[in-house]
């Protein structure tokens, strides 16, 4: 997947300011752009997994069951028992 990350430089810290357009939650700083980004694919990682997690005890029931869909070139369809 690709993502749009808005990058802000601070002149007064000297630190790079990053926010993911598609989850704005994931919002990280670094000290320069190779750990800005290093730094983002964490926020964006930790952010889908709150996101998941909260999602999981809204909705959790007996008759709510987890099916995973991978997206790529390629469409895969994989069945996980839950």
């Amino acid at each position: 997947m690709e993502y749009t990350i808005q990058i802000k430089y601070n002149q007064t810290s000297g630190w790079f300011i990053g926010q993911c357009e598609e989850i704005p939650e994931a919002i990280t700083q670094g000290k320069d752009m190779d750990e800005l980004m290093f730094m983002m694919q964490d926020a964006i990682e930790l952010a889908l997994e709150c996101r998941r997690d909260e999602f999981r005890q809204q909705y959790a029931d007996e008759n709510a069951f987890v099916q995973k869909l991978i997206l790529g070139r390629e469409k895969e369809f994989v069945h996980q028992a839950s």
